[in-house]
């Protein structure tokens, strides 16, 4: 995933009035405490201006290129899950456990845990919990984007050009914005458009709120959120929202799901290669699911 943004227009008239629509109630609520791994549901979470509490808290640092490891380059990383044994508090970090493709367990920040990754993956990589000003998550300029060309999903690169990483947000392991969100009805509609032979389902995606929106919208739910802002849960407002530019991610295997480059090549010709929005948290506070999404700004 990478922010792709959108030029926008001003004008010097009176601004629109003030509207206020509801679009849906949280599904699910998803948190990934190690970048790139498998993460899981939580019924209720505290949103914070860094985004979901105790999410992409670790990652995997390449010891040979210092860069972030991520399953765009390796994708057995979404052979492992990861959860949270003790919760992450505003106040403290909690306790990860990383259960290894074989069922093993392994705890962040255990002695030998990097050494255990490390054999694993069959690369030396380090587990880190603290995120360098300036990250970067490496890259296969050949394979990023699957088998959709580089010029249909960035007009402005080519193979040659094209950078060999992708640049995170400053300081963190995430991509770019604080929080992903995406609505159910834009799942549905990639579906349609797909044909109906892939396996399309939201944890492709990997999304922090996964927002029911119903399932005939025959359109990309989140364009209509641009510009404007969602508030849900205790007064969590979240805004500044962008389309988010897919990669190969979306079409690798996890659990029972399959490898299937039909998915980004759907997503490419349907939506020039966007799904879901990342957001900034305007203000946060305590979500749950089941708690009403409403849309709000300028009609």
């Amino acid at each position: 995933m990478m922010r792709q943004t959108h030029a926008g227009v001003t004008s010097d008239l009176d601004p629109a009035p003030e509207s206020k629509r509801l679009v849906g109630t949280i599904a699910e609520l998803w948190r990934y405490p190690v970048k790139s791994m498998l993460g899981g549901t939580v019924s209720e979470t505290t949103v914070t201006e860094s985004g979901v509490l105790g999410d992409r808290a670790w990652a995997l640092r390449d010891q040979r290129t210092g860069r972030i490891v991520s399953a765009k380059r390796v994708p057995d990383l979404l052979r492992f899950r990861v959860t949270y044994d003790v919760e992450p508090t505003l106040e403290s970090a909690g306790l990860v456990r990383i259960e290894t493709p074989d069922g093993d367990m392994i705890y962040a920040g255990q002695d030998n845990a990097s050494e255990r990754i490390s054999g694993i993956l069959c690369r030396q990589v380090r587990l880190e919990n603290f995120a360098r000003p300036d990250e970067k998550a490496g890259i296969d300029r050949d394979t990023v984007f699957s088998d959709v060309p580089v010029s249909q999903m960035k007009p402005h690169w080519t193979p040659e050009t094209m950078p060999d990483y992708f640049q995170l947000k400053s300081g963190t392991f995430l991509e770019i914005g604080a929080v992903f969100l995406l609505a159910s009805g834009s799942v549905e509609h990639l579906r349609g458009l797909q044909g109906g032979t892939a396996l399309i389902d939201r944890r492709r995606f990997r999304p922090n709120l996964y927002i029911d929106t119903g399932l005939t919208s025959g359109r990309f739910v989140e364009d209509d959120w641009l510009g404007r802002n969602l508030t849900t849960g205790d007064s969590v407002v979240l805004g500044e929202f962008a389309p988010t530019l897919w990669c190969v991610g979306s079409t690798l295997a996890q659990e029972e799901l399959p490898r299937d480059p039909s998915i980004l090549r759907a997503i490419a010709r349907g939506h020039q290669g966007c799904l879901g929005v990342y957001g900034s948290v305007v203000s946060g506070g305590l979500v749950r699911v089941g708690d009403p999404v409403v849309l709000t700004g300028p009609s």
